[in-house]
């Protein structure tokens, strides 16, 4: 049986502890070629009026903000939100 690897995956969830516009509205982590990184989001509209989301990525080595710490309260139907 082959071992479940977590490399070149992440996860991204509602980010419940945002207090300030600035403060991203998802927040996780990822990982890349065995590397592990902070990873956040915010929702965005473009000029045409389309939804996106906006990324920031660095390094787990990094000590992480209060507002970038991923949580694990959300709902299935939380990230409906989004989109």
């Amino acid at each position: 049986m082959n071992e479940y690897s977590n490399e070149n995956r992440g996860s991204i969830f509602k980010n419940d502890k945002k207090e300030e516009e600035k403060h991203p509205d998802m927040t996780g982590s990822l990982n890349v070629n065995g590397t592990d990184y902070w990873i956040s989001a915010w929702k965005k509209t473009s000029k045409a009026g389309t939804s996106f989301l906006s990324l920031s990525v660095r390094p787990k080595q990094e000590a992480p903000r209060q507002s970038s710490q991923p949580t694990r309260k959300t709902k299935k139907d939380d990230l409906d939100d989004f989109f």
